[in-house]
């Protein structure tokens, strides 16, 4: 029988200055080494995902901005990619009109890109801005047609919490929502994707791909609640959000205290 492991990122595999320990790096290496079967679902991109993890030598594709993309973490070839489809365009307008004005990704003329109105940010997206300084991604525009232009596949609304809340209780039926708190800084996200697009659907891909049978997780947030779901056993690490240790067959030391590693360590 072939076990799939997968952990989330930001809480949970990195500790919460955003690094990976060494002891943690040298334990899954050691453990893909041997054969072992490891990947991460994160809702970062692969080009941020990349930088945190460039010393973990996973070759199994990887899953990024919750689910949209699965992607071979060698090469970058896309093995599945979800966006939306025209009626985007009727949410976008929806969230202008309840001055939401998000952070939109989408691919144009063949290029990743994040776009967003500068006059416009909240003091949340200025803060998520600023850690992406330098990124070959960011496209500054001036007009909410401009947030229209691609082919969308994720959207970042950052803003008050009383707001996005009322969106999501709107929406989560009809796409992909999660709202939830920063990891880092605490702010209140909206992020909205296709409905078929979530950590399950790509890591039911994923075990395909790689033949595998059985499926073990870890997580800290309530974006790992559906991956948590479907697996055959489900690891919060102790600083995990209450949402989700409800859905844990256990709870494992925390992200701070190499969580993942040292379960893999005993158990594997």
């Amino acid at each position: 029988m072939r076990t799939l492991y997968v952990s989330d990122l930001d809480g949970t595999l990195l500790r919460s200055d955003e690094t990976i320990s060494n002891s943690t790096k040298e334990i899954i290496n050691q453990f893909i080494d041997n054969g072992g079967y490891f990947s991460y679902a994160t809702a970062r991109s692969i080009f941020t995902a990349k930088k945190v993890t460039r010393e973990i030598h996973t070759k199994c594709p990887v899953i990024v901005y919750n689910g949209s993309f699965l992607v071979d973490p060698v090469n970058g070839n896309r093995l599945l990619s979800i966006f939306f489809d025209s009626d985007v365009y009727n949410l976008l307008d929806d969230l202008f009109r309840n001055g939401i004005y998000p952070i939109v990704y989408a691919y144009i003329d063949g290029k990743e890109k994040f776009s967003y109105i500068p006059k416009l940010c909240t003091e949340g997206m200025k803060r998520f801005l600023k850690s992406r300084e330098g990124d070959v991604r960011i496209n500054e525009v001036e007009t909410c047609e401009q947030l229209k232009i691609g082919d969308i596949f994720y959207i970042a609304c950052i803003d008050d919490s009383e707001r996005l809340v009322s969106l999501y209780e709107k929406y989560k039926g009809k796409y992909h929502c999660v709202y939830q708190k920063d990891f880092y800084t605490n702010d209140p996200w909206l992020e909205i994707m296709p409905l078929q697009a979530s950590k399950s659907n790509a890591i039911k891909q994923l075990q395909n791909y790689l033949k595998c049978d059985r499926l073990i997780v870890f997580g800290n947030g309530v974006n790992d609640i559906d991956m948590f779901q479907i697996a055959n056993e489900s690891y919060a690490v102790e600083n995990a959000c209450d949402e989700l240790k409800q859905y844990a067959t256990e709870i494992i030391h925390s992200n701070d205290d190499d969580g993942v590693a040292k379960w893999l360590n005993e158990r594997e």
